[in-house]
């Protein structure tokens, strides 16, 4: 845990903590010590905070606190308790909501995730520094928040990458096998145990609420959710649109949104098992129109050396899409991969529209919810990107 030597870096690694970065790469390492573990961060002139180090992971040190600190542990107690007093309003206003609670480097508290589904916690780790504070961790969460149980979610392949082991553990209360969540007026079921990411993700919650409030009055006749995996942005849209079709390649993500269908009573969506690339030429090919097509892809960019390949499978997708829309529909595109910034995001998106011959005008630009937090010296924290845009003509 506390180690009794230091971390050295190099004059660039240095500026990068001063520009209050907190990920340092193997590169601008001088010196490490053998174990993971909490260290005092030094540079060319001296102390520049505190990090949890591995040397076995690309990136070698991670700052949770800058300047000096007589308790390190307890400058990243404080980070915890800043992030829960962040949300506490909406945890104890909606018992039954999903929220992120904990958003790693966003909260600095590196490599740490912890969601709220219905008052279950979820945790995942991906810092071996926090192995041996995992039972404190268990303890205050419990204390803060008193959940009616705490899952850690250690499945993970990012974990064998810092030499942990990969398992899933309840570590307070109980967790049920399936666990109910509403957002807004929509109810879905998950699993903690085993769902994507930590059961849902949480970080479009915000972006399904304000497109569902966008399209209620309007009169839409046919929408289409691709990627649609648990079909949460396709019953929202059910709400206010005749006719809701939700793909996915996954049977088992459609098995899943068709009994979320079932919760909510509608049964104005159907749902189909396929390749999005491929039922998207299809449709189009076939003269499918739409008024709302909702775009909303895994990574597709998981490293920076994926970028340009990347950048033209967005590309394929939102042209597609664009074809697919009447005058006056809706594309809703988003991109969850880091190493395509806002910029490239939209240069793609302006490239479809004019190789798609469409006119469109973007209406909102969003990201992540708030309960992502970014940080402006971390653009990583910004990952998300979603446009909202409507064809003109």
């Amino acid at each position: 845990m506390l180690g009794a030597v230091k971390v050295v870096l190099s004059p660039r690694g240095a500026q990068r903590v001063l520009a209050r970065h907190p990920w340092i790469w193997h590169s601008d390492v001088r010196a490490l010590p053998d174990r993971p573990g909490i260290y005092p961060v030094f540079g060319p002139r001296g102390l520049l905070g505190w990090g949890m180090t591995n040397p076995r992971s690309r990136i070698q040190v991670r700052v949770f606190h800058f300047g000096p600190a007589d308790d390190p542990l307890a400058a990243l107690w404080a980070n915890l308790d800043r992030a829960l007093a962040f949300r506490a309003a909406a945890y104890r206003g909606e018992p039954e909501g999903g929220f992120r609670l904990v958003h790693a480097e966003g909260d600095l508290l590196p490599g740490l995730v912890v969601d709220s589904y219905a008052r279950h916690l979820v945790v995942q780790a991906h810092a071996a520094a926090w192995e041996p504070l995992l039972s404190e961790l268990t303890l205050r969460l419990e204390s803060a928040l008193e959940p009616a149980g705490l899952l850690a979610r250690h499945d993970a392949p990012l974990r064998e990458r810092e030499g942990l082991e990969r398992y899933v553990r309840t570590l307070a209360g109980k967790i049920p096998d399936a666990l109910e969540v509403l957002e807004g007026e929509v109810r879905y079921r998950i699993d903690l145990k085993a769902g994507q990411k930590t059961g849902a993700f949480l970080d479009q919650r915000d972006n399904r609420l304000r497109l569902e409030a966008y399209l209620e009055g309007r009169g839409y006749a046919k929408a289409l959710d691709v990627f649609a995996y648990q079909g949460l942005f396709a019953l929202h849209m059910a709400r206010h649109v005749v006719e809701v079709e939700a793909v996915d390649s996954s049977a088992a993500a459609l098995e899943a949104a068709r009994e979320n269908a079932s919760l909510n009573g509608l049964g104005n969506l159907r749902f189909t098992e396929a390749n999005a690339f491929d039922l998207l030429r299809a449709r189009e090919r076939a003269g499918e129109r739409y008024d709302v097509v909702v775009l909303d892809p895994p990574a597709f960019a998981a490293k920076k050396a994926d970028l340009e390949r990347a950048l033209a499978a967005y590309k394929e997708i939102n042209l597609r899409a664009l074809k697919l829309l009447r005058p006056g529909g809706l594309l809703v595109s988003a991109s969850c991969s880091h190493h395509v910034n806002e910029a490239d995001f939209y240069a793609m998106l302006a490239a479809a529209a004019a190789d798609a011959h469409r006119v469109v005008r973007v209406r909102e630009q969003r990201g992540q919810g708030w309960d992502h937090p970014v940080l402006l010296t971390v653009p990583e924290t910004r990952y998300l990107k979603l446009a909202l845009m409507e064809v003109l003509e």
